[in-house]
């Protein structure tokens, strides 16, 4: 795994060894950041379920203002540390090593507002509504916040709230498919 473009670009990462982490291969990077480049310069960024971090790494790598990390795995938290420095982006990243609920309730009270969240909840544990309902009740998205939520290929989009949350977009991939929501 490796910064795929941007001021990182091709500096090697670290992952978590073991099952528990599944870090979201070059290929799939590349045509996620390649649907979102324009949304990502300026932006503030959330990584919810960091992992070790490859995603809000490359989008600060390609120009995000700001990315914030959570995740509360003793080792992907190593992984994302390592990595910020690898990178050298620690000054524009925060970590916050908590279980997700709690880091959006963390966030919400630092005041903190995102321009993209995204999530990428282990897959099959349905938690994907949990975290649009958690991300719906908080102050953390506004109108026009982009979530993109990762999930496996079989899980129906059927919970998204369509009062609450414009479709973009989903774009399949062999195993797992990106939803890429606006907050309206």
């Amino acid at each position: 795994m490796r910064v795929i473009a941007g001021k990182a670009r091709r500096l090697p990462l670290i992952t978590p060894e073991g099952r528990d982490t599944r870090p979201t291969t070059d290929r799939i990077k590349e045509t996620l950041f390649s649907m979102i480049q324009t949304d990502v310069p300026g932006c503030i960024f959330l990584d919810l379920f960091s992992g070790s971090g490859g995603i809000g790494i490359e989008a600060l790598s390609r120009g995000a203002e700001k990315a914030y990390f959570v995740e509360f795995g003793k080792e992907p938290l190593r992984c994302i540390r390592a990595n910020l420095t690898k990178t050298k982006l620690n000054d524009q990243a925060v970590v916050l090593p908590v279980e997700v609920t709690y880091g959006i309730s963390k966030l919400e009270r630092m005041g903190q507002v995102f321009d993209i969240v995204y999530a990428d909840p282990p897959y099959r544990k349905g938690l994907e509504p949990k975290i649009l309902q958690l991300l719906t009740d908080s102050r953390i998205v506004r109108p026009g916040t982009m979530v993109i939520l990762e999930s496996a290929l079989e899980t129906s989009p059927d919970y998204i709230d369509k009062e609450r949350y414009e479709i973009m977009k989903i774009k399949e991939y062999k195993t797992n498919q990106h939803i890429f929501l606006k907050v309206r």
